[in-house]
């Protein structure tokens, strides 16, 4: 398992060693002494989550503020999916930058999303399985969220815009600028 920071301080792209033959493969995919030294400190997932979603379901950008934010570890089972993450660490140097990586069954990547981040996933395959360890409780009351097609943050979703498929409340969801931390 290699582990290597992205441009953003604390967001990591785990790349598995896969070892297969002609029976199919084995990989680590979690190894918490391996990933606590990489990334220097301890992260105590409590809960693991998936998800199934079709071709074009854009699924973010989302965070939990406060005591309730959120580290994240994820990958996809089945299908493929571009995720990003968005830093949203007011006194970062790399506020609203973000990262983008192709996770895929094929590819078997994961990415480290810290606490202080934004994170949101479109499908690019016909169908995808996502899934993802979290840190934290969820608490509705602490959610926040990003307007995927914010200007400022020059996200490209690699998906046309007219087969995007959002929920209600991702539609209407406000700009990093509009942000209140």
């Amino acid at each position: 398992m290699q582990i290597e920071e992205t441009k953003l301080k604390g967001c990591y792209i785990i790349n598995p060693k896969v070892f297969g033959d002609q029976r199919g493969n084995f990989f680590e995919s979690y190894k918490q002494d391996l990933f606590e030294k990489s990334i220097g400190y301890k992260v105590n997932f409590i809960q693991d989550n998936q998800s199934l979603s079709n071709y074009g379901v854009l699924r973010g950008l989302h965070f939990q503020h406060g005591e309730y934010a959120q580290a994240k570890l994820v990958r996809v089972l089945k299908g493929a999916v571009l995720d990003i993450a968005v830093d949203i660490r007011p006194d970062s140097p790399t506020f609203g930058q973000h990262v983008a990586i192709e996770l895929s069954e094929e590819n078997k990547k994961q990415i480290f999303i810290p606490r202080g981040f934004a994170h949101g996933f479109i499908v690019l395959s016909e169908s995808a399985e996502f899934f993802y360890k979290i840190d934290n409780v969820y608490e509705p009351s602490q959610e926040g969220g990003i307007l995927f097609c914010d200007k400022s943050l020059g996200i490209d979703w690699k998906v046309p815009l007219a087969s995007i498929q959002l929920s209600a409340k991702d539609k209407v969801l406000p700009t990093i600028n509009e942000l209140k931390f």
